[in-house]
């Protein structure tokens, strides 16, 4: 299995997956590999790019670093190119 390191990730939003994951009753690691793997294998292709970047507003009210959903949208087509 491959090793996954997130940077710049709110406080708020790590404080948040904690609380979920002890609700789930697993390790914050655990419920971010569930959170991920849900969102990466249901079908993207139908989500409208405005409601990744509202997703994205959401997620940093605010305070988001330059060049996230744009970097966002350009991975989401590469994804959709290679099938």
């Amino acid at each position: 299995m491959a090793v996954l390191t997130i940077r710049n990730v709110p406080e708020e939003v790590r404080a948040r997956l904690r609380l979920r994951a002890a609700r789930a009753g697993r390790s914050a690691e655990a419920e971010a590999r569930a959170i991920l793997a849900e969102a990466c294998l249901r079908d993207e292709k139908t989500r409208p790019v405005a409601e990744l970047r509202q997703w994205v507003d959401e997620l940093y009210r605010g305070k988001k670093p330059r060049g996230v959903v744009a970097g966002l949208i350009a991975e989401r087509r590469r994804e959709a190119k290679r099938g």
